[in-house]
């Protein structure tokens, strides 16, 4: 069956980045009431504002502050009386290799990845039990299931939070709440963008970026046939968890791909100029900033 989207409450994390406000988009379209939960509170409001129908709600929320994610759910609290769907959509990441990678940094990218999405969720249990078929989905990240050596950092918030989703899902399910986890690969958003441009990962540009809106048809997969995990591009996560049964081969496995990733990358960069969203300065990549 189709889920149903008429009069549920959903709130949505990174609800004004590149992904999260595309599911706002998908999720009011089908009737929903949409809480846009962004750092950036200007922002979210906005994107709230432009969505079809009504309801809708933008909070400005650093989910690294635990007091502020309470005070989150206490407005949700006030506005609708109930949660039926929470998606943990924020993340961030570095390109800074991990041998200059400073402590503070590590311990926000790791906190803002992995342990914010538990905090926020499980903040939100009282809200989701008023619900009559709470759902909670997390955008964990094919990095979740096969090794960066470029963002090892990420990498390990990812393994960290798949593998806390599938536990999560485990033990929700039994007192009425379904978990679990979209795992897309590399998706043009500004953050891939800015990775792009600064040398980041270019093993992930086997095949040209996924779409938000490809993304946003995972989650609602999920919704429609609860499960434990979806995948954006099944053919690459078939290939990433195959490479994972030898994991004592990717020093030799991984050079073989690296020129096809390399290349990826380059023309990932040239579509972003042709596009007019990034430019090469003194031989340099930059990004023009988005009108």
């Amino acid at each position: 069956m189709n889920y149903d989207f008429r009069d549920k409450v959903i709130a949505v994390t990174g609800g004004a980045g590149g992904i999260g406000s595309a599911m706002c988009r998908r999720f009011a379209f089908g009737g929903a009431r949409c809480v846009v939960v962004d750092i950036d509170e200007i922002r979210a409001v906005r994107v709230a504002g432009e969505l079809p129908g009504s309801g809708h709600v933008g909070i400005g929320c650093d989910l690294m502050d635990w007091g502020q994610v309470e005070r989150l759910f206490q407005q949700v609290d006030a506005a609708f009386g109930r949660l039926d769907v929470l998606v943990n959509n924020v993340g961030m990441t570095s390109t800074e290799r991990f041998d200059v990678r400073d402590i503070p940094s590590i311990e926000r990218e790791v906190g803002l990845n992995l342990v914010s999405p538990l905090v926020t969720t499980r903040l939100a249990i009282p809200l989701l039990r008023g619900s009559r078929d709470p759902r909670v989905i997390s955008t964990v990240s094919l990095a979740g299931i096969f090794p960066q050596a470029e963002t090892s950092v990420y990498c390990a918030s990812k393994f960290g939070l798949r593998g806390a989703m599938l536990s999560i899902g485990l033990d929700l399910r039994e007192k009425g709440i379904l978990a679990g986890s979209v795992l897309p690969s590399a998706t043009d958003t500004p953050m891939l963008r800015l990775e792009a441009v600064e040398g980041g990962n270019s093993m992930q540009f086997q095949e040209p970026p996924q779409q938000p809106s490809d993304v946003v048809s995972a989650v609602v997969s999920m919704l429609d046939k609860p499960r434990l995990e979806a995948y954006a591009r099944p053919r690459e996560s078939l290939s990433a968890r195959l490479a994972m049964l030898v994991p004592n081969l990717l020093p030799k496995i991984l050079p073989l791909f690296r020129k096809r990733g390399d290349r990826g990358m380059a023309r990932y960069l040239e579509d972003l100029e042709r596009r007019g969203l990034a430019r090469r300065t003194d031989g340099r990549w930059e990004l023009v900033a988005e009108r």
